[in-house]
């Protein structure tokens, strides 16, 4: 058994990460907050490297 991460295992967990923040983000009421921001856009780079495009789940 090996201890690495899949790509499908690693490409759902990222999804998971994002909706958390997009929900975070829509909880928050549209209030500023540069963190959150700076944390979605990290998370939407990396699912973009991963070929996935994050239009379909965004909030």
């Amino acid at each position: 058994m090996s201890d690495e991460m899949t790509r499908e295992e690693l490409i759902s967990i990222t999804i998971d990460k994002y909706t958390d923040l997009q929900r975070i983000k829509k909880a928050n009421g549209g209030y500023e907050n540069s963190e959150l921001d700076y944390q979605i856009k990290v998370v939407t780079a990396k699912l973009s490297s991963l070929g996935i495009s994050v239009e379909d789940i965004a909030l």
